[in-house]
């Protein structure tokens, strides 16, 4: 049986193994089949404090992952299908077959793009095509985006977006917009933001590893353009990734996972929650890493605390 038991490694989960291995409470650290979170798909990263020239988002990872582990963090591979935790230990139950007992678990397995699902865009992931306009807007200092989307999320991005392109232009399936009012009349109101309103993307075209246009189609006529761009910003929302926990867990309507205010604590004692599965609102690696910190400490906490308190004869 062990101690503790972390899902996911995002910089959530690292981080937490990384304390939770300095405290000597040898933390198994579950990884799915593609490791690293969505920092692995950002080719640089330079808001991640302590590296002025940038790092790769899977260098960055990676060096995260060596330091869990020079702690004594372990790592095996494979995918979480169920949680039993009706008691302590809690049950995880991996998609192998295998089953494996703790005494406290770290759910950080983050929230994954919503992707349009057209040819070119996930293989141009990185390569002019993002999801965050936080992460890879500094990149496009006078360049001319595209941002696809039309709710409070596209409008807010697109707004950002201007900061830094020379032109932004917002494409959108529908004549009408789903965002609020108040995020349509911000977006209407900066002399940046062109509309493509009832287009529907068709596919992502790159020249040279570099994304070049996007295909649309105008929904009103049936003629088909091709949009020059030299960046294309998906903004149609997260779904975070808690469908493995069928119910067991509070969610809210978005299907994020609700902890209490302020902290990493779910409803069930020894169960907690950091990253982008919990965090709807900011979605940054920096906050994840502080909240995989936090998660951490309180889990430390309650092991302190627990009857489970004779390792030796586990």
């Amino acid at each position: 049986m062990k101690k503790v038991l972390i899902i996911g490694t995002g910089p959530a989960g690292l981080t937490a193994a990384i304390y939770l291995a300095r405290a000597n409470l040898e933390p198994l650290v579950v990884e799915g089949y593609n490791p690293g979170g969505q920092l692995t798909t950002t080719t640089t990263v330079e808001n991640f404090p302590g590296f002025p020239e940038g790092i790769d988002g899977s260098e960055l990872m990676q060096r995260m992952r060596l330091q869990a582990e020079r702690f004594g963090a372990q790592f095996i591979q494979g995918e979480v299908t169920k949680l039993g935790l009706e008691a302590s230990p809690y049950q995880i139950h991996l998609s192998n077959g295998d089953t494996m007992n703790a005494v406290a678990i770290i759910i950080s397995t983050g929230a994954s793009a919503r992707l349009l699902g057209i040819p070119g865009e996930k293989e141009n992931m990185g390569r002019g095509v993002s999801t965050c306009a936080t992460c890879d807007g500094f990149f496009y200092r006078g360049k001319r985006i595209l941002v696809v989307g039309g709710g409070d999320s596209a409008m807010e991005e697109a707004n950002y977006l201007t900061r830094f392109a020379s032109e932004v232009s917002i494409v959108h399936r529908r004549e009408e917009l789903r965002a609020s009012k108040i995020m349509q009349e911000r977006a209407r109101k900066n002399p940046k933001i062109n509309w493509l309103l009832n287009r529907t993307p068709l596919e992502v075209v790159a020249e040279n590893e570099r994304v070049s246009g996007l295909r649309i189609r105008d929904n009103r006529t049936g003629v088909e353009e091709l949009v020059e761009t030299d960046g294309i910003f998906i903004a149609i929302g997260h779904q975070p990734n808690t469908a493995f926990l069928q119910g067991q867990l509070p969610l809210d309507e978005q299907g994020y996972l609700q902890v209490e205010r302020g902290s990493p604590r779910t409803s069930i004692p020894g169960i907690f929650a950091c990253g982008d599965v919990q965090d709807p609102h900011y979605r940054q690696a920096i906050t994840s890493a502080g909240s995989g910190c936090m998660a951490a400490m309180d889990c430390e906490r309650f092991l302190e605390g627990s009857a489970y308190h004779d390792w030796s004869s586990n």
